[in-house]
């Protein structure tokens, strides 16, 4: 599986900064989740989603030791090693140790992401240390 230009996903995952957050929402301009701006992302850039998203909670990822959103994401994206991570690449953080990774991104640059964070809706941030070692996953857009 051939991954899409790298600087094509960066356009595009920045297309949608300042979307306000919204839970579970995949609009851009309107509002999303950091699930909801990879599925947005991956809409523009791949094209339609391969399978419906469940309504979730927001503390889904608190119970259970299934790794839901690796799981889906390797479906239908290219795993890469987190060492090997690269501009366009979306990202999965544990946001706890020992917990599940729940939180989504995209890479913009060498040591910059963009995210839905609550609150603030979509940024583009630097990867801080502490960012860094949460990084769980990672993966590349495919090409169509």
């Amino acid at each position: 599986m051939k991954a899409v230009d790298p600087q094509y996903v960066v356009t595009i995952a920045r297309s949608w900064l300042g979307t306000p957050y919204h839970d579970q929402a995949s609009l851009k301009g309107v509002g999303c989740d950091c699930l909801g701006l990879a599925r947005g992302v991956w809409r523009e850039v791949v094209g339609p989603e391969p399978f419906p998203i469940p309504p979730y909670s927001r503390d889904w990822g608190e119970t259970g030791p299934r790794e839901v959103l690796a799981d889906g994401a390797r479906r239908m994206m290219p795993e890469i090693a987190t060492s090997d991570v690269v501009s366009g690449a979306l990202v999965l953080f544990r946001m706890q140790p020992r917990a599940i990774a729940k939180h989504v991104g995209i890479l913009t640059g060498p040591d910059q992401f963009l995210h839905a964070y609550e609150r603030l809706g979509v940024i583009e941030e630097q990867i801080t240390p502490p960012w860094r070692r949460r990084i769980a996953f990672a993966f590349l857009f495919p090409q169509r």
